[in-house]
């Protein structure tokens, strides 16, 4: 029996056969979009924004349905979203076995991608997909499919029209551009529509004194400190064993609850079912599951939990909400119902919220997109502030007004990112359900444009003239009688 071949050249392998099988499938399929010009430039039909997991899935998903999609990321080229940055994880959380973002295509998975150079063996062996090697892979999935990805774009501005089409503002490496796309994609991550949530005490302190856990922040500088992180979630645990691994004198966990969550709700929940259809559930049925898995909450990781608890100098402190924070010579001292901590820095692992006022680029749209607040009225369990300010979201994932006519060309921007969970699922930004997400994405998308364009696609159809039959194929019948 021939030897699989391995490392590099095992990867130009799994190249070849993930072209092979694209091409027996007949894809990408052909462009098929009607062109669009706008001041004598050609308009762009997709702009993705953002490069990461669900942006390059949403982008590809695109591309092999015949539509042309373009990604603008802020980041330098293999550092898009939380990977090698902010994210302080050892492991993913998701089983390995989990097909993330390869749409279908058994060559784009990270287990081919993993074989391809380590070999089975090494699957076998492996437990969870390390952190770092997750962003090689995508680094490669990039490559694997031939994206257009422009690096080092950041979009200042969003801004509909009333002709439909959305205009962007991107600062460059080379200067300020304005782009026109026909629709545009936000794929911008957990915070894709505001930023790191952090307490109202927070703004009292000085900010070196403070970091949430998404911020970049250099953890050898907390050697010999006494920190405290506040939360208990997969976040809280991570930068808490950070900490200790850099050399911190003591970490104390802050936790407001009395004990931990111990089970993952929404893991039993994870069935194709609950995939597909949840989009389709009557609108009382979502409000109710994801107001349920926000008070049940996701527990940590069981091994980011023992990273933490493994070292002696790390603390958990239960019922320890935050009462007040004073701050005396650089020290802070956290006052809570189980007594005062005295620390030299606070990190906050207290999760994102929706604010669209913290992010310049929405002030367009801001002030028009329709909420589920403005369903509150018709559900049954109270609400939290990610749920009221979720957007409502149309079948594509596109925004809707809150009063048709209100903002003209809002439809045509979508969002495919964590605040779609209210109206989708989580099938925009985590790893199980990505590629159903893409694909429904990219289908409602394909509708749109054929629907608003469909008088040029019958035009198109009445100038077809590739005969099929050229009119020597037969003699036509002599004229016959009729008579017996």
């Amino acid at each position: 029996m021939t030897d699989i071949a391995t490392g590099a050249a095992g990867l130009a392998q799994l190249q070849a056969r993930l072209e092979q099988d694209l091409a027996w499938l007949e894809l990408p399929a052909k462009r098929w979009v009607v062109a669009r010009e706008l001041e004598s430039a050609a308009v762009l039909e997709v702009a993705v924004i953002g490069a990461g997991m669900a942006g390059m899935a949403a982008a590809a998903s695109l591309t092999l349905s015949g539509i042309q999609a373009v990604i603008f990321d802020r980041a330098p080229a293999g550092y898009e979203g939380p990977w090698v940055t902010t994210a302080r994880m050892q492991t993913l959380r998701s089983p390995k076995q989990l097909t993330g973002p390869a749409l279908g295509l058994p060559a784009l998975t990270f287990r081919a991608w993993f074989e391809a150079q380590f070999g089975l063996q090494a699957w076998n062996d492996l437990d969870k997909i390390p952190r770092t090697q997750w962003m090689d892979y995508l680094r490669w999935y990039r490559q694997a499919l031939k994206l257009d990805v422009r690096n080092e774009h950041l979009v200042t501005n969003i801004e509909p029209r009333t002709d439909g089409l959305v205009r962007l503002t991107i600062n460059t490496p080379s200067g300020q551009q304005v782009i026109y796309a026909r629709r545009v994609v936000l794929a911008t991550g957990r915070d894709g529509l505001g930023g790191a949530y952090v307490p109202e005490i927070a703004a009292t302190l000085p900010r070196t004194l403070w970091a949430h856990s998404s911020d970049t922040l250099d953890y050898s500088t907390l050697a010999g400190k006494r920190v405290g992180v506040v939360g208990a979630g997969a976040s809280a645990m991570d930068s808490a064993a950070t900490a200790l691994e850099a050399g911190a004198k003591s970490v104390d966990l802050l936790i407001r609850r009395r004990d931990l969550p111990r089970i993952n709700k929404g893991k039993g929940a994870g069935n194709a079912g609950m995939v597909i259809g949840f989009v389709d559930l009557p609108e009382q049925w979502k409000w109710r599951i994801r107001h349920y898995l926000g008070v049940e909450q996701v527990p940590a990781p069981r091994g980011s939990t023992l990273r933490v608890s493994k070292h002696p100098n790390a603390y958990f402190n239960f019922g320890c909400s935050l009462e007040s924070i004073s701050v005396n010579d650089n020290m802070l001292t956290v006052h809570t119902p189980q007594g005062a901590f005295e620390l030299d820095f606070l990190i906050f692992s207290t999760g994102f919220k929706i604010d669209w006022w913290t992010r310049p680029e929405y002030a367009s749209i801001a002030p028009y997109v329709l909420s589920w607040k403005h369903r509150q009225a018709e559900m049954n369990e109270p609400a939290s502030q990610e749920m009221l300010d979720s957007p409502d979201l149309g079948m594509a994932f596109e925004f809707k007004e809150i009063a048709p006519g209100a903002c003209p060309g809002l439809s045509s921007i979508h969002c495919f990112c964590y605040p779609a969970a209210l109206s989708h699922g989580t099938v925009s930004g985590d790893i199980p359900a990505i590629s159903e997400g893409a694909k429904r994405l990219s289908a409602g998308i394909a509708s749109l444009f054929y629907r608003e364009d469909i008088a040029e696609h019958f035009h198109r159809m009445e100038l077809y003239d590739d005969a099929e039959l050229l009119g020597d194929e037969w003699t036509p019948a002599a004229k016959r009688s009729t008579n017996s």
